[in-house]
């Protein structure tokens, strides 16, 4: 398995897709834009609203996943990592992945309260390309 691969095409997706638990323990899926960082396949970060539905879910079970795809004419290929997500309003975390059009979302800045950071680590994941799927651990 070429881990690098996979970071290269993520890195050319724009959207991507969170998976949290329910308080009813049924799965749910929210399209987000890609993270606003990612180090290696181990940590993504997310910016999102601090008062958001996904959050409180995350908040009560940190269990979470994140899918990456892409559909050309013929090729569908898919990254699926498992792992948990926690909600992070320390500052230092909110200024690292900050940017300037923030403020259309944020109206107080990069210090407002419903402003928070989603940093998924993750454990394990499943590729598909070709038809064909590979799991993989994450160390």
């Amino acid at each position: 398995m070429n881990l690098k691969k996979i970071e290269d095409f993520i890195d050319k997706q724009k959207v991507s897709f969170i998976g949290s638990i329910d308080n009813e323990n049924y799965p749910n899926v929210k399209a987000m834009l890609k993270p606003r960082t990612r180090i290696g396949l181990k940590e993504f970060y997310f910016s999102t609203n601090t008062s958001s539905m996904r959050v409180k879910q995350y908040q009560n079970n940190y269990s979470a996943s994140i899918y990456f795809y892409h559909k050309g004419l013929i090729k569908y290929v898919g990254v699926m990592l498992k792992g948990k997500m926690e909600v992070l309003t320390d500052q230092e975390t909110k200024n690292m992945i900050w940017r300037k059009g923030d403020k259309i979302f944020y109206e107080k800045g990069v210090t407002d309260p419903d402003y928070c950071v989603l940093k998924f680590t993750a454990t394990s994941g499943r590729y598909y390309c070709n038809l064909k799927t590979e799991s993989f651990d994450i160390n």
